[in-house]
């Protein structure tokens, strides 16, 4: 552990295992926080991703498929290891005083993550997303017409789906209510047994929550229905290449708009400038998806979503023009083609979501094993354990450049920790939720707040069932209870205002900002004016 030492000259610091950098100045503690910070959140994508991707390619198909879908109960535990690693290494390390003063920044980053997401992230999605709301409150798919300020007039929709992950993260805050009874009682502060029913809890909540995603696989196959209709996209864009229309892009990537509504005319038999259901059956029929097994009727009811903005339940040339558009601009993201975009940038987008439907896909027939299973899977298991042991390695020396930070900017390690470490650890989560918003779909929103909600209750489990039981382990003085009560109000707050509805007018996403500043006032108001802690 860092040791902050002072002498009568200047104050000095002693280096962790003797060779990582330390300082006392608030920049450069600030730059170490940042620079281990961003090294957790690059194993996080590279290694844990990677390992656990390629346990789901090896054994998803089979063992998954057939036995329970333990990969999708892996996948949240996985993510969530980082961030609990922390939480442990904030108070396990150094002195019972030591360890007093440093947990408050497994605190700050319990509440600064969960926080973070519900309403910064939360509100982004809803931003980045936003589409006109047509006469029955429904956001329409890809049309955005009302500006930046409607607040009214544009916003989001999502399926029943996302809202009972909502309801499933509400209810999964009852850890932090039992940890709060002391002092909602006046119980005195000493008494222990609150804290371990919570730790109990919270670790029997978490297993509970894995185990509905094993037995009830919803979210999983909700996501292969999104890969499947991905590979239909796709199919029907190299459909189109292969017919010798023209090239579906310029050389400047531009779409094409002459081969696309040659494509049209192709697919409009009887020439009445509409595309009807039966013209999209027969196209779909037409195609080669080789053993893709998917609804036809189900795939062109998301053809007709897509494309079909005038809600008159055919697609016009126009209609057609423009989804087309969003789909190829779509591909050239996936594939991150350049130059000239020939046959090669169609067929290497159908690849990649063949790829990902295999991934996901969870079926009872018989499939081709994979090649040396055995050996896939200790990589896998090795890539997750070199992913598991750098975020431990340097989960010490980050702890340490937080609380150094906090001495040499006197503010408190939990409010250093609340703002600081989300940014860097819960990055990866704010792009992919972004990028699926900017699709602008309600598909691609409720797949993205879903796993928002996913993300919070997981790390909420996890890291609050350490937390506590490092509290009880090292019977550390209970100090917490302004910090619990402010995760424990945004939860509540946004799990029942996200649980039952599935439209979100643009206003929303204001309500979602005001509450990140107002939860960092709560707990000062808490702290200096009622002197919870």
């Amino acid at each position: 552990m860092n040791h902050i030492r002072s002498s009568s000259t200047a104050e000095t610091c002693a280096q962790t295992y003797s060779f990582l950098p330390c300082t006392t100045t608030a920049l450069g503690n600030l730059f170490l926080v940042l620079a281990y910070g961003f090294l957790n959140y690059k194993v996080r994508v590279t290694f844990l991703t990677a390992g656990s991707d390629l346990l789901l390619e090896t054994i998803g198909p089979g063992y998954a498929g057939g036995h329970g879908h333990v990969v999708t109960l892996l996948l949240p535990m996985l993510g969530a290891l980082p961030d609990a690693l922390l939480v442990l290494a904030s108070g396990l390390s150094g002195s019972g005083e030591k360890a007093q003063n440093q947990v408050l920044v497994g605190m700050g980053l319990l509440a600064g993550s969960t926080i973070f997401l519900l309403t910064v992230v939360w509100g982004t999605c809803v931003f980045a997303g936003k589409c006109d709301i047509g006469p029955n409150g429904v956001a329409i798919d890809s049309k955005d017409t009302k500006g930046w300020f409607r607040f009214t007039g544009s916003g989001i929709s999502t399926d029943n789906e996302t809202s009972w992950t909502a309801r499933i993260m509400a209810i999964c805050v009852i850890p932090f209510a039992i940890a709060l009874f002391p002092k909602m009682l006046r119980i005195q502060p000493g008494h222990r047994l609150p804290i371990l029913l919570a730790t109990i809890i919270s670790f029997l909540l978490a297993l509970s929550y894995c185990l509905f995603q094993i037995y009830l696989p919803w979210i999983q196959r909700r996501r292969l229905a999104f890969a499947k209709h991905r590979h239909v996209i796709s199919g029907i864009l190299q459909h189109a290449q292969m017919q010798a229309l023209g090239h579906l892009l310029n050389d400047d990537g531009t779409p094409n708009e002459n081969v696309i509504r040659k494509l049209f005319y192709k697919i409009d038999n009887d020439d009445n400038r509409d595309l009807s259901r039966a013209e999209l059956h027969a196209l779909i029929i037409g195609i080669n998806f080789e053993e893709l097994d998917f609804d036809k009727n189900d795939a062109v009811d998301k053809i007709m979503d897509d494309f079909d903005t005038s809600g008159n339940d055919t697609i016009d040339e126009g209609e057609f023009v423009e989804g087309m558009k969003i789909w190829l601009n779509e591909a050239k993201r996936k594939v991150q083609a350049s130059g000239a975009y020939t046959n090669k940038f169609i067929n290497d987008y159908h690849e990649r979501t063949r790829e990902e439907h295999d991934q996901l896909a969870v079926s009872d027939e018989e499939v081709e094993p994979v090649e040396n299973p055995g050996r896939m899977i200790v990589k896998a298991m090795g890539l997750m354990l070199v992913g598991a042991a750098i975020p431990a390695a340097f989960a010490d020396p980050l702890v340490d450049a937080i609380y150094s930070l906090s001495k040499a900017t006197h503010v408190s390690s939990f409010f250093v920790s609340f703002v600081v470490l989300p940014l860097v650890n819960n990055s990866s989560e704010v792009v992919s939720a972004v990028r699926s918003m900017r699709k602008k779909r309600r598909r691609s929103a409720s797949l993205a707040l879903s796993e928002v909600y996913c993300v919070v209750t997981v790390n909420n489990l996890m890291c609050l069932g350490m937390f506590l039981a490092l509290v009880y382990a090292r019977d550390i003085t209970w100090d917490f209870s302004s910090e619990l009560l402010i995760i424990l109000l945004v939860c509540v707050v946004m799990g029942l205002f996200t649980s039952f509805r599935t439209n979100f007018p643009l206003w929303t996403c204001l309500v979602a900002y005001s509450l990140y500043p107002l939860s960092l006032v709560l707990v000062h108001i808490l702290d200096s004016v009622f002197h919870w802690s």
